[in-house]
């Protein structure tokens, strides 16, 4: 069976057609243009669905991977940096309109099963794909299975607290690991620090800086009281990073042993590693849902 994945981003909607052996076939990026509303997005959609699928004769899968979470039972999105689609019911919107069953996860999941099955986790049974982007999130997969748990978070570890007492999160709770370690959140300590209001790329050249030290440090503990709690609860066999945060080299080995520093127990050997797919994986994970 063929399979296609879309991956529906703030900026972009990344198509994609695997074949049978998960190979790809074609793959296409285009804008999301989320200004001009959720009925341009749906159609947007809908039009790579076709151009996929286009003189095909097999049948096809079809998965969409979305920027925000959903409800599990109604498939309702409640939150997405795509303002547009809060609300809507994409998942039935498009199942209507093609006349197809749709499979949909969040891009975090699509990130997990896309490297646990194609990329980094390969040969490893449980999978821990942690995203550390504009925003913090994961998904857990089992033996090749995404794992959601019975409210459909698992993984959610971005949305845990590691300061009873810290910033407020967007998602009502306050001191989540997403206000302390996300792209953005790290730029905003550095202005705190300094006053300056620079990328995160820019800061990380910053070495010399008197602030930047502190800046790392507090960084690499953040980093670490948030995985170090995934491991003392799901404990799994890998962690993957991927997102804009994952490309700092440092997260790999200081990061790492500060991790390792908070696991209960000796001889920790969790691997933390990087992801293998890069951008592409949350597309890829898409089309591999069914």
């Amino acid at each position: 069976m063929y399979k296609i994945g879309i991956d529906l981003g703030g900026t972009k909607i990344e198509s994609i057609l695997l074949d049978e052996n998960n190979l790809i076939i074609k793959k296409e990026r285009i804008l999301t243009e989320k200004q001009k509303g959720y009925n341009f997005i749906l159609n947007s959609i809908i039009s790579q669905i076709k151009e996929m699928s286009f003189n095909l004769k097999e049948e096809t899968s079809i998965g969409i991977g979305i920027n925000g979470t959903f409800l599990k039972k109604t498939g309702t999105i409640t939150h997405s940096s795509t303002n547009c689609i809060i609300g809507t019911n994409l998942k039935n919107d498009l199942e209507s309109k093609l006349d197809q069953k749709i499979s949909m996860e969040n891009d975090a999941n699509c990130f997990a099963i896309a490297e646990a099955n194609l990329g980094s986790g390969q040969g490893f049974t449980s999978v821990f794909g942690a995203i550390i982007g504009t925003g913090v999130g994961a998904g857990i997969v089992i033996n090749g299975k995404l794992f959601n748990g019975k409210l459909g978070v698992a993984g959610e570890w971005g949305h845990h607290s590691i300061n009873p007492n810290g910033r407020k999160c967007y998602c009502g709770n306050v001191g989540c690991v997403d206000t302390y370690i996300s792209g953005p959140s790290l730029e905003l300590h550095w202005y705190e620090l300094t006053g300056e209001q620079i990328p995160l790329k820019s800061i990380l050249n910053f070495t010399s800086n008197m602030h930047f030290k502190q800046w790392k440090s507090e960084f690499l503990e953040n980093f670490a009281i948030g995985l170090s709690n995934v491991i003392n609860i799901i404990d799994p066999d890998v962690i993957i990073l991927g997102g804009g945060v994952s490309n700092i080299p440092f997260l790999y080995n200081e990061g790492k042993e500060a991790v390792y520093r908070k696991i209960v127990g000796h001889n920790v050997e969790t691997p933390i590693i990087s992801n293998k797919l890069g951008d592409s994986s949350g597309v890829i994970g898409a089309a591999l849902l069914n």
